[in-house]
């Protein structure tokens, strides 16, 4: 029996603790605090997956300015919730989404998703050339006040 899931874009629904458990052991934000969790929660278009009986299994989240640009991050599914279509299906209902019609730019960075991804029709960036960066990979490693 396969299980059933609903994803929901509704702020209040977000399991902070949960996303944070998550997040804290990825590859892409290990170490990261649960307030920084929170607020990146709070200042971004977010999807989550969850059962019936309101787990949350999945989470997606877009930065955006809902006119030119988004950035999509902190894509994941639980390893015990995988295989259902999940990533693929939050990943698109954020492209469907009203608020994110007509964008100019969406972008990601992805070391191991990259399937995933180029079957929603994204694409590797042709030319790198004009896109820069500020990182500092540490962040979550260092003190906070």
């Amino acid at each position: 029996m396969t299980a059933a899931y609903r994803l929901s874009f509704e702020p209040s629904e977000m399991q902070v603790a949960s996303i944070h458990a998550f997040l804290a052991q990825s590859y892409w934000s290990a170490d990261i605090p649960v307030t920084v969790v929170a607020r990146a929660i709070a200042g971004s278009l977010c999807v989550g997956a969850f059962t019936d009986d309101g787990e949350q299994v999945g989470f997606a989240r877009v930065v955006t300015d809902r006119a030119t640009f988004a950035y999509l991050a902190d894509v994941y599914v639980l390893d015990a919730h995988r295989g259902h279509g999940l990533a693929s299906q939050m990943v698109q209902a954020l492209h469907d989404h009203s608020d994110l019609q007509g964008l100019r730019r969406w972008m990601l960075a992805t070391r191991d998703a990259h399937r995933l991804y180029a079957a929603l029709g994204w694409t590797a960036i042709k030319d790198s050339a004009p896109f820069m960066q500020r990182h500092f990979p540490d962040v979550y490693c260092e003190a906070h006040p």
